[in-house]
């Protein structure tokens, strides 16, 4: 009988220790299943917010890659621009260098004809003078 209730004693307490076991695995489990819960939300979260992130960037990155289409191309139709003004002002510069070219030439004939036309001019009151001298002197001479 002593020893029945040695085992009996015995068994209680492991069934009570194997209780014990049963609730902590319980409530260890139930621990878990939060922290797995919360883990799961806050990674649930964590992508939502990237995924809102990545959206925005790329709705920048598409705002941006048109803003540069956009530079280049008014880049190339200015780039244009100034090649066709370029090509405009060698063509006046030529057209005045030639204008400039032919004006310096008449003045340089207008020059010399009328440098001529001074010489024999002088040439000419050379002789009127000398011719009215020969008339002045006959004049004086008949008086």
């Amino acid at each position: 009988l002593s020893a029945s209730l040695v085992v009996y004693e015995h068994r209680s307490r492991l069934e009570r220790s194997l209780q014990k076991e049963r609730g902590e695995h319980k409530k260890t489990k139930e621990d878990f299943l939060v922290y797995k819960l919360e883990a799961q939300e806050a990674l649930n979260k964590e992508k939502q917010d990237s995924m809102n992130r990545y959206g925005a960037l790329s709705s920048q990155h598409k705002i941006l890659k048109n803003q540069h289409e956009d530079v280049k191309k008014q880049l190339l139709d200015l780039q244009l621009q100034h090649n066709s003004l370029k090509l405009e002002h060698r063509k006046a510069l030529e057209t005045h260098s030639q204008k400039y070219a032919q004006l310096q030439q008449e003045k340089d004939s207008e020059v010399t004809n009328l440098q001529d036309t001074v010489f024999k001019l002088r040439e000419e009151s050379k002789l009127l003078r000398k011719a009215h001298q020969e008339v002045h002197s006959q004049l004086l001479n008949a008086q």
